[in-house]
């Protein structure tokens, strides 16, 4: 397994996701080589507030660039990509323009103030799961060992619909 190696998750509901979501993976590709890109997935919000628009969620994987081969790195890049994108913080889950979460580089763990890995709410996620399930399908959580096909079969997926959308 590649040590730098990272997953991340693409989400957007606000103004033209599928727009956010393709100029996102352009903006990867300054980061690293995009050695793999999901499907597109449509679905509801999950908590946060209600009324708010459907999800396109997805899961790049990421070769990352010396010096985004540091996981906190990636992530102050990922939350410049993030605000690039118009994308404000204000309430936990609030809908928004664009979301990259850091899933998972290579098999590290890490606990900081900053960044934890892997995400700690990943296996809980089918819109994370599905798509990383799909370019990651051996993936192994490095703490638990629990593979992302087992963690995805135990979740409901009933809401979760893989799009014809393409990257392009």
């Amino acid at each position: 397994m590649n040590p730098d190696l990272a997953y991340i998750a693409l989400g957007s509901n606000l103004g033209d996701p599928l727009q956010q979501l393709r100029l996102a993976v352009q903006k990867l590709r300054r980061l690293g080589e995009v050695v793999a890109c999901s499907s597109l997935y449509r679905s509801p919000a999950q908590g946060g507030p209600p009324g708010q628009p459907d999800y396109l969620n997805a899961v790049v994987a990421l070769d990352p660039f010396p010096p985004y081969r540091s996981p906190l790195e990636l992530l102050g890049a990922l939350l410049a990509i993030e605000q690039e994108a118009g994308r404000v913080r204000r309430i936990r889950w609030e809908a928004r323009t664009l979301d990259l979460d850091l899933l998972a580089m290579g098999s590290r763990i890490l606990n900081s103030p900053e960044l934890t890995l892997p995400h700690p709410r990943m296996m809980e996620r089918a819109f994370v799961l599905a798509p990383l399930g799909e370019i990651a399908p051996d993936w192994r959580h490095p703490e638990t060992g629990v593979g992302v096909k087992e963690a995805l079969i135990s979740l409901d997926q009933s809401w979760l619909e893989r799009t014809t959308l393409g990257w392009e």
